[in-house]
């Protein structure tokens, strides 16, 4: 059995950390506002914090990105340069007409010309939606349609694959500027050469006057079923960006960090383009998919100092092995996050292990637009747990109640729905188009998170499962997450997805799912060791009554195992919405 709890010491710290007991004393959002430039008249600008503000000062010539592409070859951006770029795109969507409010959408790879447009757009007031690149032709389409959009930003070779088939459909679509690469060799008739615009552009640029509550990023989520849905996120975000990566990610001036999330998911646009563009620091882009040793080469050739992964690429790396691992070294890399869904215990030990640092986990949604409760570099760790709420947000275990209501549970290590109060700068402005479904998130000040938690005695907060994801077993209410973690304990299992399956006698049994780490066979002997296990490690009435073997586990782009996935498939149930998993 491992430890319930990871110290720290100042001999764990490289650096003094920014969260301490008198920083969360002294927290006010307003005063992470005043830290901020701001513009003439009150307003706010995402891109102009993230890049005007040190292109104009003394870190104009520090790098901002360092692209490497999927051959190796790095190309660098200051933010000078960056910011350069950004206006010369921003002239050109002034030039094709485009107006503030107005929805620029972009499918590309993690190439510069995405950052650039994102930026870029910003600056002009338009909305930005980044899109996944791995997204069939269908549920491009029905983004687009959905959020309006007037321009696309995408490469020769999704233009041909994805968009051409769907392209006469999209009759709002007016504007289509195309990224040459070497596979498709040329720019597809009917669209604009993206390098061209961006040439022809001059490199001073009026910004929009944008307010704190103007829209400025759509983020699509998917439910169970129905169409995806469009959360709003507003301008002043910025804010909650610039305290979150302080606080959550403990950026530094000088650090090199590394998010490994694509764009099109909302970390890798909040963590992956804004928060480390707030505080200056140099941020790592690989264009290239997941590789256990091309990871592991990054991290020490490029001596990055804070990474921000996800639980499915730290189980990845898991499953490589730790003598992979240990060929290479990292001396500089002192924090190291995750996010996308709960960590279990047995990968935030593995890093402990393996790279001499735990992972931290963290908690936020779409809808949140940032980090909310998270391990934080001075904090003991107690793996499996997301941590505590991060100064500025105020969180309470709630059961919701007849009319609407809701009820708190003070009770320490109570299971209850988890709820934010409302008021936090990048908390979502609504659902694109769904007032009511909007409405339905809320009871009075509170968000309900639609997460099942419990926060113990020392204020952690643990995930139980999404609401429609709990197990209600002869009157037991199981979590998945933690029935994961156990099984995640064997050194067998890769990764674990758990559901609930219908019972006549009890409602409903327990059934896991799970894929082998290489060296290990699928075989019924295996099958009773591991139902062995759980049941040691859990009681009879939590474990798992079956278990299967599978090569992998279906997952959204986001790292997500998709539960709901498997219970459908089990059941012989409509899939609903997969247009989030990956290929």
């Amino acid at each position: 059995m491992r430890a319930s709890i990871i110290p720290k010491s100042a001999a764990d710290l490289r650096v003094r950390p920014h969260l301490d007991e008198s920083a969360r004393q002294s927290f006010t959002w307003a005063g992470v506002r005043a830290e901020l430039r701001g513009l003439p008249g009150g307003g706010i600008n995402i891109a102009v914090e993230a890049l005007d503000r040190h292109a104009e000062g003394p870190h104009a010539e520090r790098i901002a990105l360092r692209h490497i592409d999927r051959h190796g070859a790095r190309r660098d951006f200051t933010y000078a340069a960056l910011s350069r770029a950004s206006n010369r795109f921003a002239n050109a969507l002034r030039s094709l007409g485009v107006r503030k409010g107005e929805r620029v959408f972009l499918l590309c790879a993690r190439i510069p010309e995405l950052y650039i447009a994102a930026l870029g757009a910003l600056k002009t007031g338009a909305v930005v939606s980044p899109l996944f690149s791995a997204f069939g032709p269908e549920p491009l389409r029905t983004r687009m349609t959905l959020g309006n959009a007037k321009v696309l930003v995408t490469t020769a070779t999704l233009y041909q694959r994805k968009i051409a088939p769907i392209r006469a459909s999209l009759s709002g679509l007016e504007h289509i500027l195309v990224v040459p690469d070497a596979a498709s060799g040329s720019i597809p008739a009917a669209t604009t050469d993206f390098s061209r615009v961006l040439a022809a552009g001059s490199e001073q640029f009026q910004v929009e006057p944008t307010l704190e509550s103007d829209m400025a990023l759509l983020h699509f989520t998917s439910g169970t079923t129905g169409t995806p849905k469009g959360a709003i996120h507003v301008h002043g975000a910025v804010v909650t960006h610039f305290a979150t990566g302080r606080y959550a990610l403990d950026l530094h001036a000088g650090d090199i960090y590394w998010c490994t999330a694509d764009p099109g998911w909302v970390t890798g646009t909040s963590y992956g383009i804004i928060a480390p563009l707030l505080h200056g620091v140099t941020s790592i882009v690989d264009e290239a998919d997941f590789d256990a040793e091309r990871w592991y080469r990054i991290l020490q050739e490029e001596d990055v100092s804070v990474w921000y992964t996800a639980p499915t690429a730290i189980r990845m790396l898991m499953k490589a092995g730790p003598e992979l691992a240990r060929r290479f070294s990292f001396p500089q890399l002192r924090f190291v996050a995750s996010v996308g869904e709960p960590l279990n215990p047995e990968a935030v030990w593995w890093g402990k292990d393996v790279l001499g640092l735990p992972i931290h986990d963290n908690w936020w949604q779409t809808e949140t637009g940032g980090i909310m409760i998270a391990n934080t570099p001075a904090m003991a760790i107690k793996p499996g747990s997301m941590g505590r709420p991060l100064p500025g947000v105020d969180a309470a275990i709630v059961r919701r109640g007849a009319g609407g209501g809701i009820e708190h549970i003070e009770t320490a290590d109570t299971e209850g729905e988890l709820a934010l109060r409302a008021g936090w700068p990048s908390m979502f402005r609504g659902y694109l188009d769904q007032d009511e479904r909007y409405r339905k998130c809320f009871a009075g000040d509170w968000y309900l998170t639609g997460d099942l938690a419990k926060r113990d005695a020392d204020g952690y907060y643990w995930f139980v499962g999404r609401s429609d994801d709990v197990i209600k077993s002869a009157g037991h209410l199981i979590g998945p997450f933690e029935v994961e973690s156990a099984l995640m304990e064997h050194a067998a299992v890769a990764e674990a997805g758990v559901i609930g399956k219908p019972d006549p006698v009890s409602g409903e049994v327990v059934k896991a799912f799970v894929s082998l780490r290489a060296g290990f066979e699928a075989n019924e002997s295996l099958r009773l060791e591991l139902l062995g296990h759980a049941r040691k490690r859990l009681g009879a009435a939590v474990a798992p009554k079956e278990i299967a073997f599978l090569p992998g586990l279906p997952r959204t782009r986001s790292g997500k195992i998709m539960r709901r996935l498997l219970k459908a498939r089990e059941l012989g149930l409509p899939e609903g919405d997969t247009s989030m998993l990956e290929d």
